[in-house]
């Protein structure tokens, strides 16, 4: 890319490509990942009820795009497991970040300037994550929505597999689920998995490792600047409020029956409420009544007759 080269950067996007994630960049990734586990509701009840259980969860939440991916492309889904050296490396991270006498790891890494590190290099791992599923995924399929779907699945599987990983626990919040509404993180990394595959299918103007870098930087500092302010909406806020209400919100006064009785000739339906139903059911009432007196009345008035013509035979 000219600009990149203009500022010396071509260079620093070569070697940020040729970073290796582990065992450093990984181990962060492990600590921000056991931390967000068990800063939820309930986890340290389940760390001391069920350990077992606990360290599942925290296996789901560092290799949980992996396994994801895995399956999305007919892999065995214990395949990310057979890395020894990292599942060790995890479980000794999850026992520190759990068990640890006082809480000191805990209390170690939540630190505002510790956490803002291990978070920014964690965020260097998502770009890796994403890429390796976008490669992963062209490898067996040619298909951009494929390459997409894997690198999403591999960037945020975490997130995408939250219900599974909550079911561990004994939780069932189908309501929490991350498609029906998606949190930063996975939006980020949907956005990163469409670059990528873009890229790899030569749709982008762009080398991989600039594309790596520009990706990489941007996570990275939106990360810290939400830490630091304190926020937790998407940059992205205006620009999807604006497609959602251009393309899929319909106006508030729609109404499918409304629009039906504005329309011209159609005359509106009588009412079918109790009220009306009772005043025609007791007018039925009233008119079979007076038929039924009338048919009685006229039955005795024969009856009469037919009497008054045998007596009058028997006299």
């Amino acid at each position: 890319m000219d600009v990149l080269t203009l500022l010396n950067l071509d260079e620093l996007s070569i070697g940020l490509s040729n970073l290796q994630m582990f065992p450093i960049f990984e181990t962060a990734h492990y600590i921000v990942s056991v931390m967000a586990l068990r800063e939820q509701p309930g986890v340290m009840e389940v760390a001391h009820r069920s350990p077992f259980a606990c360290w599942f969860s925290s296996m789901l939440f560092c290799f949980g795009g992996a396994i994801l991916a895995g399956i999305m492309l007919a892999e065995p889904p214990v395949a990310p497991l057979s890395n020894t050296a990292s599942v060790l490396l995890a479980s000794v991270v999850w026992y520190l970040v759990v068990y640890s006498p006082q809480d000191l790891v805990y209390s170690i890494a939540s630190i505002a300037p510790v956490r803002l590190v291990l978070t920014g290099m964690k965020e260097v791992t998502r770009t890796w994550k994403v890429l390796g599923g976008v490669v992963q995924a062209q490898r067996k399929y040619d298909g951009l929505l494929v390459m997409i779907a894997v690198g999403w699945a591999k960037g945020a599987g975490g997130g995408l597999m939250s219900n599974f990983e909550q079911l561990v626990r004994g939780i069932w919040k189908p309501e929490t689920n991350e498609l029906l509404k998606m949190t930063y993180p996975t939006k980020i990394t949907l956005i990163g998995a469409v670059l990528f595959a873009l890229q790899q299918n030569h749709y982008l103007p762009l080398e991989k490792h600039h594309l790596m870098l520009i990706y990489t930087v941007f996570i990275v500092s939106n990360k810290i600047r939400m830490m630091l302010t304190g926020s937790s909406s998407s940059p992205f806020a205006h620009m999807e409020s604006a497609i959602y209400h251009t393309l899929f919100a319909r106006p508030a006064a729609y109404s499918p029956m409304a629009e039906e009785h504005s329309q011209p000739g159609v005359k509106p339906q009588p009412a079918t409420d109790s009220s009306n139903g009772s005043t025609s059911t007791d007018t039925n009432s009233s008119l079979s009544n007076e038929s039924k007196n009338g048919l009685t009345k006229a039955k005795t008035q024969d009856q009469g007759e037919v009497k008054d013509v045998a007596n009058k035979k028997t006299d």
